[in-house]
């Protein structure tokens, strides 16, 4: 059976059994004695996304429909549109993922998908779909944290990546050093105080005229730039060592801006954005081996938007090698918003008994490490 009837179904589930908070079986079936094969779903944000992952390390497809073209428009994501083009594209992207695994529905032993934190509206489209699959074929449903999915990204790649490892989150909402301390265990252990990373990237890509999305464009416009040519500050906080703010950063950049336009001085995007830039790397490099050296782990990784940037990869590599550390990145298809990495999420959740109902909501806010 195709996924065409999911409207359907989700307009029964909601009028019908959603107030009843009715229940997924604890399937308690041995998974080590079988493939264990997740089809997660994402909308969290600006992309619609599905996939297929056996196992928790094997990607059978990975679909992603992204409005990055869309939201260019508008210089930045409009939640309200986000959300329609999800209800127009969810359909299309879980039948392809199904499609490209060579799988049905019947195939699948259970469906994840993230519900927060994120845009409201557009996670509830991706959890009414994977509510109404889970109803429709009677398979379990897992519910994941959309940051514990980034972190589960470099276990797609690096199959000898096992816990404990620091793991540093950046993107365009969140900037988070965090410790894995098992599968499905986290404990957060610094935080941005203000902007995230990946905001402040986008905001001052705005501020010289780059455009939406912002990360891109500056790490490709910083390579023809002298990184040492303006000395923007490293914002530390004295009792907080792992903890980050850019929003001092991001305002040292638009005052810079300002008096060069007041005294009538020619702008060097290239120099701002390999300067910025710097900035933004080297608090995030020092802030992570820190936490690394002071909590004693060996291994450390980073996930999210930002760390596809290339300086960012660079410097943690170096960094790395210089203190003997093992160092993992995802591939940049896995560090944007994808499903394949809320499908490794999901099934180590799933292995360690974790079930939702049809109960399951949308939380937009939700911490990490949170059930």
């Amino acid at each position: 059976m195709g996924v065409n009837f999911v409207t359907h179904v989700i307009i029964f589930i909601e009028n019908r059994l959603y107030s009843c908070g009715r229940k997924m079986e604890n399937k308690n079936q041995t998974t080590k004695e079988k493939e264990v094969k997740i089809l997660a779903i994402e909308s969290s944000c600006d992309e619609t996304a599905a996939a297929v992952v056996v196992n928790g390390r094997k990607v059978c497809s990975n679909v992603i429909s992204s409005q990055i073209e869309l939201h260019k428009l508008f210089g930045g994501v409009v939640p309200e549109i986000a959300s329609r083009k999800h209800l127009e594209k969810i359909n299309q992207v879980i039948e392809e993922a199904l499609s490209e695994a060579g799988m049905t529905l019947d195939d699948i032993d259970a469906v994840g998908v993230t519900y927060g934190p994120g845009l409201v509206g557009a996670l509830l489209v991706g959890v009414a779909a994977a509510k109404a699959i889970s109803f429709a074929k009677n398979k379990p449903l897992v519910g994941v944290h959309h940051i514990e999915g980034h972190i589960s990204a470099n276990y797609i790649e690096h199959e000898a990546l096992v816990p404990p490892f620091i793991c540093t989150v950046a993107s365009g909402g969140h900037s988070h050093i965090v410790l894995v301390e098992d599968y499905g265990k986290y404990k957060i252990i610094g935080r941005t105080r203000d902007d995230a990373a990946g905001e402040a990237f986008d905001k001052v890509a705005r501020s010289i005229g780059l455009g939406y999305p912002g990360g891109p464009k500056i790490d490709k416009l910083a390579k023809q730039g002298n990184s040492k040519a303006i000395m923007f500050p490293r914002a530390k906080i004295e009792d907080a060592p792992y903890d980050f703010s850019f929003s001092g950063l991001k305002s040292a950049v638009l005052n810079y801006l300002n008096q060069c336009e007041m005294k009538n001085i020619e702008v060097n995007k290239a120099d701002v954005a390999a300067s910025f830039q710097a900035s933004v790397v080297e608090v995030l490099t020092m802030h992570t081996l820190q936490a690394a050296q002071d909590f004693g782990i060996k291994k450390v990784a980073i996930a999210g938007g930002v760390a596809a940037n290339t300086s960012f990869r660079e410097s943690m590599e170096k960094v790395c090698k210089e203190k003997g550390f093992e160092f993992y990145y995802p591939s940049p298809i896995y560090c944007t918003d994808n499903a394949a990495m809320i499908g490794v999420a999901a099934y180590y959740e799933y292995i360690n008994g974790t079930r939702h109902g049809l109960d399951l909501n949308a939380v937009p806010n939700l911490k990490i490490g949170q059930r």
